[in-house]
């Protein structure tokens, strides 16, 4: 199985940057794609964006198009989500995914592997 453990989260005023990290533990992320979710107090978990394996083909939930960024680091077993001018809007809990198929969907029930999520707090 595989392993996922998310860094990079905390507190941040809106408009600012935060840059979101998931390494594999235990196991390469060969052929998998990546997803990042959120889950914001009261809400279902959300789609926020995926990767597909190797790379290069990504996708996004609209109201984060344009300001946030998913990539990858295969020889790190690593996916990073960038998120630029952050919104009130964007506080969550942010959790990585990975499906053991080259491309991903926007569907969470569909990914079979997810770390254990990191709170994302924006500020005013």
């Amino acid at each position: 199985q595989v392993q996922l453990v998310e860094s990079g989260g905390g507190l941040v005023q809106a408009g600012g940057s935060l840059r979101l990290a998931c390494a594999a533990s235990g196991r390469a992320f060969g052929s998998y794609a990546m997803g990042w979710f959120r889950q914001a107090p009261g809400k279902e978990r959300e789609f926020v964006a995926r990767i597909s394996w190797p790379g290069g083909s990504t996708y996004y939930l609209d109201s984060v198009k344009g300001r946030f960024t998913i990539s990858r680091d295969n020889a790190k077993n690593t996916v990073y989500l960038q998120m630029n001018s952050l919104k009130l809007e964007d506080t969550a809990v942010y959790y990585c995914a990975a499906r053991d198929v080259p491309y991903g969907n926007s569907n969470f029930h569909d990914y079979r592997y997810w770390g254990q999520g990191t709170q994302v707090t924006v500020s005013s």
